[in-house]
């Protein structure tokens, strides 16, 4: 797998960690989720529109800071580094050529230092990004919408037990104490973070911060 693909996911995910601690926060809460009984904005379209308008915005705003904060020259010239590097480490593993991996064996403290660089700059703008973002979901999104603001024709919790659910289940939607009101309704943390991670890569290479050398 390329090295390059890993780094985008991970960014893309830390980028938007502070939405799934917050659901583990609000699921363990008396409510159960993110959102509000009585949202200022109603009906599933325009909420729809509206959470991954905020999933845009803060993209933007995080791809704004990486670029003030990040030597993206300096970044290309490690990550490029360091994908050659795998790659020909990993031709040398199947070919068994010994000698050019013991060879190589001789750069990895060089490339590991080389990635724990890569890693650091990666992680300066979500120490910026981080403050704004859990204030937006604590003090604005819990207001203005919804606990749920659609429904999935198939259940999305692919990972066993209640951890990380995106959907409700059945069980939830029978509980009329629970803010569930239907089977495989889509949360409103899920929805953003979905949403703000299908837009990631776009608005990085638009604003060319992008971690794909191709």
């Amino acid at each position: 797998m390329d090295v390059n693909f890993i780094f985008l996911f991970l960014d893309s995910f830390f980028y938007n960690l502070d939405s799934l601690v917050l659901q583990f926060d609000f699921f363990g809460g008396d409510r159960g989720a993110l959102g509000s009984d009585d949202p200022i904005v109603k009906g599933m379209v325009p909420t729809l529109f509206a959470v991954a308008g905020f999933g845009i915005m803060l993209n933007l705003f995080n791809s704004a800071v990486r670029k003030k904060m990040v030597d993206q020259v300096k970044l290309k010239r490690i990550m490029k580094e360091t994908r050659a590097f795998q790659k020909e480490r990993m031709a040398a593993m199947r070919a068994k050529d010994q000698s050019k991996i013991n060879e190589l064996n001789k750069k990895s403290a060089y490339m590991n230092k080389m990635s724990m660089e890569m890693m650091q700059m990666n992680m300066r703008p979500m120490m910026i990004t981080f403050v704004p973002l859990i204030l937006i979901f604590y003090f604005v999104l819990p207001h203005l919408f919804a606990y749920t603001v659609a429904v999935s024709p198939i259940p999305l919790n692919v990972i066993p037990g209640d951890f990380f659910q995106l959907t409700c289940t059945a069980e939830q939607a029978a509980d009329p104490e629970h803010v569930c009101q239907q089977e495989n309704a889509l949360f409103l943390w899920a929805w953003y973070f979905l949403s703000s991670i299908a837009f990631s890569g776009i608005i990085m290479k638009l604003t060319k911060t992008s971690m794909d050398l191709g």
